[in-house]
């Protein structure tokens, strides 16, 4: 196995630093999955423990002015790594204004994900920054849990709002109540509900939009003002939409009545699945 890449663009490794503390916000531990043509960070699948699972995409031409790898095998051409994904981020933070970046797979005692970072001094020289990563390489017969993940049929599909605006609302509500009630229907309406012994606090959303796809594959006889709900852990809500550092282009929300609640998001060219499976 071999892995070596360089960012040389500044706006590309900003992009890329902040990919890496979103990841690290929404992931103590990740699996890294390195191939020809993308990188996959991957939380795998939970929710049989009540766990969030995640699935980010990010095609390696976007970033990296240089790219090699050699997975596993001819067959399977690509490379599985688990890392603490703050390690990566603290790294990644260091490289503000740098000149270059490089990542390479390498071994020090231990195999490690070696980050790179060129400085320019004062004296207009520059100096090299290295932050070994250590990892451990996930064998093959382990890959199936890092596959992306199958979305099920949704009850109700709905556009988010700002999500910085949701995030002030569910601060406030979590010191409430643990649990809370994400409720969609078909004609663009979105409510966040916390109910206690004591208060019944709901936010709505109005005039939000329903993506085209949602409409066209609803059941003819499902009426769209019914609302389709799912209760979920307050926190791990909280912990999502903390990981968003900018508003991204894109942010969809599908909710599978009482199962799971799967959120969509497009960051440019980064791509984001994150789901949180319904509380029983």
């Amino acid at each position: 196995m071999k892995f070596r890449a360089k960012i040389v663009d500044a706006a590309c490794l900003n992009h890329f630093t902040r990919v890496s503390a979103m990841v690290a916000k929404l992931a103590r531990t990740c699996a890294l999955r390195i191939s020809p043509r993308q990188l996959h960070f991957v939380l795998a699948d939970r929710a049989a423990g009540g766990g969030a699972s995640m699935w980010c995409e990010l095609e390696q031409e976007n970033f990296f002015s240089e790219f090699q790898m050699e997975g596993v095998s001819a067959e399977n051409n690509a490379i599985c790594l688990e890392l603490a994904a703050e390690n990566l981020s603290r790294a990644l933070r260091t490289a503000h204004n740098a000149r270059a970046l490089k990542v390479k797979l390498t071994n020090r005692h231990f195999p490690c994900l070696t980050v790179s970072i060129e400085l320019l001094s004062v004296s207009s020289s520059s100096r090299i920054v290295t932050h070994d990563i250590p990892v451990k390489v996930i064998p093959r017969r382990l890959w199936k849990d890092l596959q992306e993940p199958t979305v099920p049929d949704c009850d109700v599909s709905i556009y988010l709002p700002v999500l910085k605006t949701m995030k002030s609302v569910v601060e406030r509500m979590k010191n409430i109540s643990n649990h809370l009630i994400i409720e969609a229907n078909g004609n663009g309406d979105l409510n966040l509900k916390i109910e206690s012994e004591l208060v019944c606090v709901t936010t709505h959303f109005k005039d939000l939009g329903n993506p085209p796809f949602a409409s066209e594959n609803a059941s003819q006889d499902r009426n769209p003002a019914h609302m389709a709900e799912v209760h979920v852990d307050i926190r791990k809500f909280l912990q999502f939409l903390s990981g968003q550092q900018v508003n991204p282009t894109k942010a969809i929300c599908n909710i599978v009545r009482n199962k799971v609640v799967h959120f969509d998001l497009l960051h440019e060219d980064v791509s984001l699945q994150y789901f949180i499976p319904a509380l029983s």
